[in-house]
């Protein structure tokens, strides 16, 4: 077997580039998604049926359909209904955002819904509106419960961002691969794929770990 590591050093410019359009997809999508997760868990918890149903329906459907299959039907049906198309980038930012959405308000909803009512009735009795109070109460506790849970989500979803790949965003995953095809270096540009990843995943991972360990809620 002969060995080229040189051609993961002749490529580590571009490499970087796609390390970089990865960590942005993945922080503009959890820039969408986490306010996404609360406007849709607060229209589950609504006492409004058409605001609930609606969000339930949304959840349920973007929980369960597969994030590539998202990704196509976004990159080459919508453009067909809406006659709107977007970029590769924007394309996989929006399907990603729409199933991390849908993921955030189950979250959410567990975590207000975890907040003891009493609370909610004190503050309505001191006067506070409903809205006030789950502005000012309910959703500031339940933003603690809820961290942990959100930092495992965005390291699940920073490993996602590979399958955008698919629709030629250039992410790592992409790069990694066109260089592969251009320099036939397979074992070499997949082993510094992978180890990309584990490199710029395991931090991550071991930050989730402490951040259960210190914001985590205990009963």
């Amino acid at each position: 077997m002969n060995l080229d590591w040189s051609v993961v050093w002749q490529n580590s410019g571009a490499l970087a580039q796609g390390v970089l359009i990865t960590v942005l997809l993945t922080f503009f999508t959890m820039l969408l998604a986490i306010p996404g997760g609360i406007v849709l868990a607060l229209m589950r918890l609504s006492s409004n049926r058409i605001l609930s149903g609606i969000s339930a329906c949304f959840v349920e459907f973007f929980r369960n359909i597969p994030i590539i299959i998202l990704i196509y039907w976004t990159f080459y049906v919508l453009p067909v209904f809406t006659d709107i198309s977007f970029s590769p980038f924007g394309t996989g930012l929006l399907a990603l955002a729409l199933n991390v959405s849908a993921y955030n308000s189950e979250t959410f909803r567990a975590g207000i819904n975890s907040i003891r009512k009493g609370q909610t009735e004190a503050a309505l009795a001191l006067g506070m509106s409903h809205t006030e109070a789950m502005l000012k109460i309910v959703l500031p506790q339940a933003a603690r419960r809820v961290l942990p849970v959100l930092a495992s989500t965005w390291v699940s979803l920073f490993k996602d961002t590979s399958l955008v790949s698919v629709i030629a965003v250039g992410d790592l995953a992409h790069t990694a691969l066109e260089i592969r095809s251009q320099t036939f270096r397979v074992l070499e540009i997949l082993t510094a794929m992978a180890a990309i990843y584990w490199v710029l995943g395991y931090p991550q991972a071991k930050l989730v770990d402490r951040i259960y360990k210190t914001w985590g809620v205990k009963e």
